[in-house]
């Protein structure tokens, strides 16, 4: 079933999440390719020069086959400044995952866990989502840190899991239940 676009918008007092579209293309060709991207996302080690156009169009078409959101967030000012998606989404099991990627320059300023935290409440309130979880490699503390604010236990570490390209990592398993006590 196809995902609707929030309307309004997914937004708070810092940050809005706009559904990804190909006007964003320019500014996500640097940030795919920034260290801690490649090293902590599954962006490809040496990604094409297609990779980002052709990501972002996996987005555009997860919204219709109801497979997967994606958002550019945007400052203040309209800027994007980072991604937010939620993906691997189970309609009979209620389930969903959320990445994130926020800009060098923007980290360390909560924007991460704003993010977050608004598609946790749009999962959980507009997705109908049950659960939802957040994979983050174990050597990535400030990603834990994000996961933890958001209210995000986590459930255990998978070790030596398939990353990508070859790669493993021991990934924390961290999940939010609709039934947890909320803190969003």
């Amino acid at each position: 079933m196809p995902l609707t676009p929030p309307d309004p918008p997914l937004a708070d007092d810092t940050i809005t999440l706009e559904p990804l579209a190909r006007r964003h293309v320019p500014a996500f060709e640097e940030l795919v390719r920034e260290a801690d991207v490649l090293r902590f996302t599954m962006v490809p080690t040496r990604p094409d020069r297609n990779f980002t156009a052709n990501w972002i169009a996996r987005y555009e078409r997860g919204w219709s086959e109801g497979s997967r959101a994606g958002f550019a967030i945007l400052d203040a000012e309209g800027t994007p400044i980072g991604f937010a998606g939620i993906f691997g989404l189970d309609e009979p099991g209620a389930e969903g995952e959320i990445g994130y990627i926020v800009g060098p320059a923007s980290r360390g300023r909560g924007i991460a866990g704003r993010a977050v935290t608004l598609l946790t409440r749009w999962g959980f309130d507009e997705l109908d989502l049950e659960r939802i979880e957040l994979r983050i490699d174990i050597e990535n503390t400030a990603s834990a840190r994000v996961a933890e604010r958001a209210g995000y236990h986590l459930d255990g570490v998978l070790r030596s899991k398939h990353f990508k390209e070859g790669l493993r990592a021991d990934l924390g398993v961290w999940s939010r239940l609709r039934s947890d006590v909320p803190r969003l």
